[in-house]
């Protein structure tokens, strides 16, 4: 039976805002959700991407503020009384351009407050007096720490996506922040995961909630048509041109592994023709900001990020999601799609699959516990590994000639020195999610510096790479490479 927004118990100001948006029937975590948080109670949400949790709490957040909002100009009148907590500075200020054109008939004021910008305009709007304040938790202990925000008087309380929160290091900040906070006040945890961290957190935190579960947990959208092209590694920036040309797409949303590997990409993209532009973590916030305005507007027509800067991104009706790299935690996968297939649109979820890629994929496969279409490309199909030669034992294929070098091999030269400068690059050749420091030395990246007795000294020649028969049995100095 279908339910209106009306019919959950919103006011009018609220629905009227609700249908300007286009919006007609809540999705199932609305449904569940708003009832419940209207009655005052804590709430642990399990909620995939893309299933409107986020109206699922902002609508019945501004209700319960209404009732006692102040239409007085004096800052002293507004005091924040309702805060969101977000892992990201995207899905941050998404959440609060959602708050603001859902209470657009309301008298309640929102701001935002994140990293990367300038703080002296936050402090500003902050002095104007907020209700609502949504923010990352850095930039919040930043106020904090400068007396800058007063959280003695909040009484609703949203983490939102809390598992990405824990995954990406926040927990010490989140529980810096709850013990800022009065005891006696509503929250709303909502999560795609429930590891036992999260419960851990949910338990010190949540009193007798009430438990919104909308959809099974690593459970991939029935809108979102997903399929597997193979192709070989080289090859995939190639593929992945030739289908948005031939496709005609207007709009792609790329992930790779690496920021390093974003950019390499969008630049080879455009090198190509097509108009492309990357979003990471290493980006300035304003940089961050503009790639994805120029993304939304059509501007470009591929945006190609990491994990952690897309992960938030609510683009409207996006109709394509493009793996260039699986990612290495299954559930990641769900994420990903999640991007696309929203708010009843269907959208396309593609995969390009190396032969290196295959674990990555069955591990995502056994997640989702169903095989996902593979689909070749006419022109792009993987190369066929070579077959030995008969008659040659195979001992003895498997072995490089190790003590002398017959001649030169250009292409072994050419792919030695391509790894060397690849190795030498700074942390942006790490996956984003890594926060392990590396240290480059000699080609290679160690945990831990060199001790100076193993580093050359500036004057001297660099040594000839020889391999010899005393560094085959162990002794002599190790190749570096």
């Amino acid at each position: 039976m279908t339910q209106s927004f009306a019919s959950l118990g919103l006011s009018a100001e609220l629905t009227r805002a609700v249908a300007e948006q286009g919006y007609t029937q809540p999705t199932p975590v609305q449904a569940q959700a708003i009832p419940v948080i209207l009655d005052g109670r804590d709430v642990l949400a399990g909620a995939q991407t893309g299933t409107g949790k986020t109206a699922g709490f902002a609508l019945p957040l501004l209700q319960r503020l209404t009732a006692h909002a102040s239409t007085s100009f004096s800052p002293a009148r507004h005091p924040i009384r309702a805060l969101i907590v977000t892992p990201t500075r995207e899905l941050a200020a998404q959440v609060e351009e959602s708050v603001r054109t859902y209470g657009r008939h309301l008298q309640l004021r929102s701001t935002l407050v994140f990293g990367g910008v300038n703080i002296h305009p936050q402090i500003q709007a902050l002095r104007r007096g907020v209700d609502i304040l949504v923010a990352t938790p850095g930039r919040l202990l930043d106020h904090v720490q400068q007396k800058t925000v007063d959280l003695s008087r909040v009484e609703i309380l949203v983490l939102d996506e809390a598992d990405r929160m824990l995954d990406m290091g926040f927990i010490r900040d989140v529980r810096r922040i709850l013990a800022l906070l009065p005891a006696k006040r509503q929250n709303l945890l909502f999560s795609a995961t429930f590891s036992d961290e999260i419960r851990k957190l949910a338990d010190g935190l949540l009193h007798s909630p009430a438990l919104v579960d909308a959809a099974p947990r690593n459970s991939e959208s029935q809108l979102v048509a997903q399929r597997v092209h193979p192709v070989a590694q080289d090859r995939k920036r190639e593929l992945l041109a030739h289908l948005v040309s031939s496709g005609d797409w207007r709009q792609v949303l790329v992930f790779t592994r690496t920021k390093h590997g974003a950019n390499r990409l969008s630049e080879q993209l455009c090198k190509a023709g097509v108009d492309s532009t990357a979003i990471h973590g290493n980006k300035s916030q304003p940089a961050r900001t503009r790639a994805l305005a120029d993304f939304k507007a059509g501007s470009v027509r591929v945006l190609v990020a990491t994990d952690i800067a897309a992960r938030g991104l609510d683009i409207v009706e996006l109709p394509h999601v493009v793996n260039f790299d699986l990612p290495h935690v299954p559930g990641d996968y769900v994420h990903r799609i999640g991007r696309t297939g929203r708010a009843g649109c269907t959208g396309e979820a593609i995969s390009l699959v190396s032969s290196e890629d295959e674990p990555l994929l069955a591990a995502i496969e056994r997640l989702l516990k169903r095989r996902i279409d593979r689909q070749m490309v006419p022109g792009f199909e993987p190369r066929a590994m070579p077959a030995p030669q008969s008659g040659t034992p195979k001992h003895k294929q498997a072995q490089p000639h190790a003590i002398h070098r017959r001649g030169p091999n250009p292409a072994a030269d050419r792919d030695r020195n391509r790894q060397h400068n690849h190795k030498q690059q700074d942390k942006e050749h790490q996956p984003e999610s890594n926060a392990g420091q590396m240290f480059p030395s000699s080609g290679r990246l160690f945990a831990e510096p060199q001790p100076a007795s193993a580093r050359r000294r500036p004057h001297q020649a660099p040594r000839k790479h020889v391999t010899s028969t005393a560094s085959l049995l162990g002794g002599g100095r190790r190749r570096t490479g």
